[in-house]
């Protein structure tokens, strides 16, 4: 199945309620859609010692957060790193120790990076509002926007033309979540509702013992849950207004999947 157009997506929905699941599956279906999250920017960065990675370590260490405008910069450089904007100067300032010049890669050259992107988020680079609309700039953008804020601030870098707001009961949400178990060292995921162990609370491949996370329960997930509708709520009005918000509602995920497909399939095959 090839695209007709770009797909430029965004997945919207509470903790738990299985937007990892219908990502995969997305990506899975639609092979031209390429996954881009903020957090793998973030951490290949850091990985490599770029000198925004250098930055980035340095406030993370410190307890602070992540400015919008270092996600942003990441978000752009990725996207001019694909060929996926266009209207930019003939050179992106990217990622690498040579962005900064005779600065090397060294702490004082990440400074003044940073110091431009304070200013603004752009710099070194003059980028049209419009992305490429070639069927193979089509990615699923994991991580960021969180917020309304964001969003605005993302509309000038590339316009997000489908944005998906998964909605399923809170009831079904924390039946899901209490019946969760993990295997810490592996990630592996069980359900004893719908994916349980073959012997109950052990590993399937390692036999060891499985866990419950610390914020699988139900006073910490009712806090998630209340945070993430009150910035979820202006986020999702924003891109209403903007014409590009599909809510789609069931019990599960395979309820939900087979209503996705479809809708992707009539926006974009």
């Amino acid at each position: 199945m090839r695209l007709r157009r770009a797909a430029r997506v965004i997945l919207v929905g509470a903790p738990g309620v299985g937007k990892g699941t219908q990502s995969e599956r997305l990506l899975t279906r639609f092979p031209q859609l390429s996954a881009i999250s903020s957090g793998d920017l973030l951490r290949h960065n850091v990985k490599n010692r770029t000198p925004l990675g250098i930055k980035v370590e340095r406030t993370m260490k410190t307890g602070g957060l992540v400015s919008d405008d270092l996600i942003l910069r990441l978000i752009t450089n990725e996207l001019g790193r694909r060929g996926w904007l266009f209207g930019g100067r003939p050179k992106l300032m990217t990622l690498s120790s040579a962005a900064i010049g005779d600065g090397g890669g060294s702490l004082e050259g990440a400074d003044s990076f940073e110091s431009a992107l304070e200013v603004d988020p752009l710099a070194g680079a003059s980028l049209s509002p419009q992305a490429s609309e070639d069927p193979a700039a089509s990615f699923l953008l994991d991580g960021f926007p969180r917020t309304a804020t964001q969003a605005e601030r993302l509309d000038r870098i590339v316009p997000i033309n489908w944005v998906v707001s998964l909605q399923t009961p809170f009831d079904v949400i924390m039946q899901r979540i209490s019946s969760r178990w993990v295997h810490e060292p592996s990630g592996r995921v069980y359900n004893t509702t719908f994916h349980a162990p073959k012997v109950p609370g052990y590993d399937d491949v390692t036999g060891e013992r499985l866990v419950q996370r610390a914020d699988d329960n139900e006073d910490v997930y009712r806090a998630r849950f209340q945070k993430f509708q009150e910035t979820s709520e202006p986020l999702l009005e924003h891109y209403a207004k903007k014409g590009v918000l599909w809510e789609v509602k069931g019990m599960s995920s395979d309820e939900i999947s087979p209503k996705l497909y479809q809708e992707f399939e009539r926006r974009f095959l």
